[in-house]
Order: C-alpha cells, then structure tokens, then sequence
C-alpha cells in the first residue's frame, strides 16, 4: 500500500519586490527595505527636508519602487510629497488594517511588518486626489476654517450687543446683514441717535423703524463697546482673507478648465436664484461648468459651494471606483454587511470622518423638506425608520447621482414628489397582490359603490 504524501501549505509569494514601509512619526521616520537587499533593513530618518531627500536618495540605491506609510496625523503629507517628486510609487495605509497583530509595538518592528504585508500585495491604498484637486481641497478646507473664525466673532458681536441690551438680533435675522452690519459700524463709529440708526434699515427688513428704535435703546458701557468694536474689526479681518481664498480658488479652477474646451453658452438655466450665505464671491457655477462640463446643481440638494466640496474632496475623475457601489462604501453610506454563519450580525454603517460624507448628508437633510422625489423618500423613509436612517440613505442616494453624473455623464432631472409617491403606490400595491394570491386570495379594487356601503 503506497504512502500519502503529504502535501505543506505553500507559502506567500513576494508579488512586489521593490517594497518599502516608512513608519511615520513627527520628531522621526523608521523605514524598511527588503532585507534581502541591504546588510541594515531597518533605518532611522529625521524629519526635516534634507533628511526626507536623504531617505529617498537611501531607497533608490536599494532598488526600492513603491512605498507603504500609515496617514498619521500630518506628519505624512511631506513624506509623501516629496518621494513622489522622487518618482516613487506612495500609497497611504490606514492603520486599522495593518497594526491588529500582537507583539509588534517597537518603530522597527512597524516598519518591518508594514513593508512585509507589501511586499505581499495585502494593503490597500487610500485615495489621494491628483496634485491639482490637493490643491484646490486645500484652499477648500483653508476657506472653511476662515469662515469658522469669522462665525466665532459673530457670536462675539452678538454678545456684546446683548450685555449692553441692544436687542438687534431679535429685529434683523442676520446682524451680519445688509441692516445689522450698518447699524453695527455706526454704533461703532459712535452713533447713538436712535433716529439716525434707524434710518440705516434696509428696505427689505421685515421690522418697521419703530421696532427697531426701539430695540436699539440700550445701556451703552465703554467695556462693551471695546468688545464690540474689536469683534467687528477681527470679522472684517476673516471677511478680507475669505475674499483673497476666493481668489486663490478661482485660479485653480481657472487652470483645471484651461485643458478643457467646455462651451460655457452650453451651461444649462439655473435652477435656483437664491443666493446662500458664505458662499465664494465668485461664480462659482460658471467655473465648475468650465472644469467639468456638467452642470452638478441640477441635482436636488447640491448647491454651487457644496458641489464645488465635493469635487474638491473627491475629484473630478472618479474612476478609483469602479462602481456607485464602491463609490458609496467608501464615503460609509452603504450597509454594512457582517454576517456570521450565515446569519447577519449587523448591517449598520460604518463610522466615518469623511468630509464628502458630510456634505452628502447636509444635502440629504436639505432636500427632505423639498418637493422633490428625493424628498418624498426622505419622509416616507423618516416616517418608518427615524430620520437618522433616512438622512443616511438619503444621502446615498445622492452620492449615487453625483457619481453618475460625474462618471458617465448622467443628466439628472426630477421627476417630482408625486411620481414618486405614485411609484410607491403601485410598487407597495404589487407587492399586496402577490401576497394575497400565494394565500389563495385575489385582491380587488373597491368601488365607489362599496365604499359607500363600508361607510
């Protein structure tokens, strides 16, 4: 009788020779090459510039093609700006996937085991936006915190208004308005005729000069003015630095459209005139259209500053993802699927600090209470479900539509809140028919005659 040989397990193949892992930290960088390769696999690099230069001239002597790194913090971004002017392929790595085996907690032992899952084709990079979408995100995410500032001393205002009993805000909805904003400089200034402030009202202001008056007949204090006139003088400081992003903005855009031959007359009708507030100063529709030659505002819920977000955030190719399937587990807004045994365990999404996310879901909370598809299903949805679960599959929905639009050139036109109710109906009604007939029933419509006789 022949003896079974038996057979061992094969072990991994290296698919990528030319592997490396830095493990990045703020005061040093652990890199590792094959070992292989070099007599000390593992080497210690500062993190100032040259040091950087010296780490990537150190990986091309050892034939080093593709680099792995964590994205910690920030510490990252000139690592990885500068092996990529090197030539070097970077990928960033989420930590979650690649630290969850015990006994490696040393830098070196990091580095090792990051470059060894490379080496083997296990990790999986994060996406980074081309050179030309990092930067306009980063004059995006500049802007954002400007405008956070500026809000901060709008409260500040509003404080000051307050401890002296000048109740303006309670008159105006916006004392950064075209009527809060004179009144305030006025005051400033050092007016406190109650007539003359008055008169500063816009004749769009709902309050009539009365209200007003009265509502402006504080106790002044000089401590209160100094607060105030400091908080108005910071507001206008962020205000002006907003105007010079706005600029910054509108060269980017104005180079990404450069390679591009979009007809500007093709630029469909807009669909909304109501203009919100914090919104760039330039038109930022027009641009977008010259980037992209589609129109992302005919899509409910997208304005032009949120649209121009997401193209920051996510780019203007969307070819990372092969699918709006993929598009939407990468932005966290597709069901999880942990199932056990055949049995599922939760179908919950994930957590996500994703920007994109975040405005998908703004724009998901928007639309629902619009007349539009996306909104019927919005509150047939917060109806049954909550309303957390309907802004999140709300906000999927439109990630889906942006993806389409962007990816395949889709046009997107509403087809309103009634169709979609009708839809709904016969959909819900279908579905009662097959139930009734799999029990032996057949379901009919009632009569007018019927229902006369029901009642």
């Amino acid at each position: 009788m022949a003896r079974k040989t038996t057979r061992k397990n094969p072990a991994i193949e290296t698919v990528n020779t030319g592997a490396a892992a830095i493990d990045i930290g703020s005061r040093m960088h652990m890199a590792a090459v094959n070992p292989d390769v070099a007599d000390m696999p593992v080497r210690a690099f500062g993190t100032f510039t040259h040091d950087l230069h010296d780490l990537a001239a150190w990986f091309k002597s050892h034939g080093v093609t593709s680099i792995a790194m964590e994205s910690t913090g920030v510490y990252w971004i000139p690592a990885y700006e500068i092996l990529e002017q090197h030539g070097f392929e970077v990928i960033l790595v989420n930590a979650r996937y690649a630290k969850n085996v015990p006994g490696r907690k040393t830098d070196v032992s990091d580095a090792s085991w990051l470059r060894q899952l490379h080496s083997y084709g296990l990790l999986r990079g994060s996406f980074r936006p081309s050179a030309q979408i990092a930067t306009l995100r980063a004059y995006l995410r500049q802007r954002e915190r400007l405008v956070e500032y500026a809000a901060a001393h709008i409260q500040h205002m509003q404080k000051a208004l307050m401890e002296m009993n000048l109740q303006l805000h309670h008159v105006v909805s916006d004392i950064t308005g075209v009527t809060g904003i004179r009144i305030i400089r006025a005051i400033v200034a050092g007016e406190r005729d109650l007539d003359v402030l008055a008169s500063y009202r816009d004749v769009r202001c709902h309050a009539s000069v009365e209200t007003i008056k009265a509502a402006l007949n504080g106790n002044d204090r000089p401590e209160h003015i100094f607060a105030l006139t400091q908080s108005l003088d910071l507001y206008d400081y962020y205000k002006a630095k907003m105007l010079e992003c706005d600029r910054n903005l509108e060269a980017v855009l104005g180079v990404l459209a450069a390679d591009q031959n979009h007809d500007a007359s093709q630029l469909p009708r807009v669909r909304t005139k109501t203009k919100q507030v914090g919104t760039p100063s330039f038109d930022v529709r027009a641009a977008l259209f010259g980037v992209l030659g589609i129109d992302l505002t005919q899509i409910h819920g997208l304005g032009p500053s949120l649209s121009l977000k997401l193209v920051g955030e996510c780019g203007t190719d969307l070819r990372a993802w092969p699918s709006a399937k993929h598009f939407t587990s990468w932005l966290c807004l597709a069901p999880g699927n942990k199932i056990s045994g055949g049995k599922i365990l939760s179908s919950r999404t994930r957590r996500s600090s994703s920007r994109a996310a975040a405005l998908l879901r703004l724009a998901a909370v928007t639309i629902g209470r619009s007349d539009t598809a996306l909104g019927a299903f919005y509150r047939r949805l917060a109806a049954r479900a909550g309303k957390a679960k309907a802004v999140t599959a709300t906000a999927r929905k439109i990630a889906v539509l942006f993806y389409n639009t962007l990816r395949h050139g889709m046009t997107y036109q509403d087809p309103g809140a009634s169709h979609y109710e009708e839809r709904y109906r016969s959909r819900v009604l279908g579905n009662l028919k097959r139930r009734a007939k799999s029990l032996g029933y057949d379901l009919q419509a009632l009569t007018n005659e019927t229902e006369m006789s029901v009642s």
